[in-house]
């Protein structure tokens, strides 16, 4: 991974001014993006129900390559959340409820957590919404068995990578969690998405019968849940990320140094809409996805900083714990060499 730290080249706070000039988004460029991204889902999702007729394992696999499209469904709702998609706040967030429905994301309730975990991200003493769950090393320590042994099986790749998205967003996203007490705006959010997948699932098996909702619907869904949290963990969890408690917290510099530079094939940049730039979103989240690539194009520094490969993004898999003496996540392998305090 790239060693460039931005804090060499300017401040935060600089870089905030600097970014601040690819914020405004373009409307006929959103609905261009809007629009070649809905078709081809829209086309595959019809190639593949129309494939039903000749072969399930066709149509099983036009639906998992159209969970890469419901991914950059995901990433224009996720603009519309931060309001950098559409200069009119009424448009996108209706455009954000709508696609939330595709994405089996309740759109309001998202917007506000994933807001708390722009606002809190790197911060020890925040952690707990919006987040993988991160124990320190000290934290580790100090649970009993059975706390080490759930940490163990939470951090395991077949649960984070491959029961964990289904659950978040066919089971979880279900109900207004970590918001259930904050008014009923997030509970309208959360049923009023429920009842519309609903009607959605309740047509596809009417018109077609259980194989579209097996074969197409969910394939196309999981994929999408899965792809889109490997994005969300590599772009946090790397070796060299930020964490540090409330007293030495900065919310840009976490930004800056808490989040990568995933770099991606053009192909699949362009089906994760940029969001692998993600340091500089994470920096200024006002700037629409499909201007993130001017800004690395413009500032050398920010296209060589934090770099994470796909190759090294897999090695990240095995780091487990937040060493705060070395400033850097570790392995359960690396934890017996790190000394106990006393």
């Amino acid at each position: 991974m790239s060693e460039v730290k931005l804090a060499a080249t300017r401040s935060a706070k600089e870089w905030v001014l600097e970014l601040s000039k690819y914020r405004n988004p373009n409307l006929r460029r959103s609905v261009f993006e809007l629009v070649i991204t809905l078709l081809p889902f829209a086309l595959l999702w019809a190639l593949a129900w129309a494939a039903l007729s000749v072969s399930y394992l066709l149509a099983f696999a036009i639906a998992a390559v159209n969970g890469l499209f419901l991914v950059r469904i995901f990433i224009i709702q996720h603009d519309c959340g931060h309001a950098s998609y559409f200069n009119n706040r009424v448009l996108q967030d209706w455009v954000g409820r709508c696609l939330g429905v595709l994405t089996l994301t309740p759109y309001d309730v998202w917007r506000r957590t994933h807001a708390m975990h722009h606002s809190h991200h790197g911060n020890l003493d925040q952690r707990g919404i919006g987040d993988v769950l991160t124990l320190t090393v000290a934290e580790y320590r100090a649970r009993g068995w059975l706390g080490r042994v759930l940490y163990r099986l939470y951090r395991h790749p077949v649960v984070l990578f491959v029961l964990g998205p289904s659950y978040m967003f066919i089971l979880h996203n279900r109900l207004p969690v970590g918001l259930m007490n904050q008014g009923w705006r997030f509970w309208l959010s959360a049923m009023g998405t429920n009842a519309v997948i609903g009607i959605l699932v309740g047509l596809i098996v009417w018109l077609g019968g259980l194989m579209p909702l097996l074969l197409i619907y969910l394939p196309t869904s999981v994929i999408a849940a899965t792809v889109g949290v490997w994005l969300f963990y590599v772009q946090h969890q790397f070796e060299e990320t930020h964490w540090s408690k409330t007293d030495d917290w900065q919310v840009h510099h976490a930004a800056l140094e808490g989040s990568s530079h995933y770099v991606l094939p053009q192909p699949l940049r362009w089906l994760s809409g940029n969001i692998g730039i993600h340091h500089v979103h994470h920096l200024y989240s006002r700037i629409p996805f499909y201007r993130l690539p001017e800004v690395i194009r413009d500032h050398k520094e920010l296209a060589e900083a934090q770099r994470l490969t796909i190759r090294e993004s897999l090695a990240s898999v095995r780091l487990h714990l937040w060493d705060e003496a070395s400033q850097r996540l570790v392995s359960f392998r690396e934890l017996r060499r790190i000394p106990q305090l006393q």
